[in-house]
């Protein structure tokens, strides 16, 4: 499985934006975003795709895969 860095947190902070909040948002539980955050969760491309948009932005501007 490919090894993954986020920017999520620093986008979540860059909107005042809580981690529920975002969870909402993208239809997931908030213990999902904190595992994204930790980068202990890899997320589905439909996940990726919609967490994206909520910051009008690219997947690969807010997960870097390496």
């Amino acid at each position: 499985m490919a090894e993954f860095t986020t920017r999520l947190k620093e986008l979540r902070a860059a909107k005042n934006m809580k981690q529920g909040e975002l969870a909402d948002l993208v239809g997931v539980r908030r213990e999902t975003i904190i595992r994204l955050e930790k980068g202990q969760y890899n997320p589905s491309l439909k996940l990726a795709v919609d967490i994206a948009r909520v910051f009008g932005c690219t997947v690969e501007e807010v997960f870097i895969f390496e």
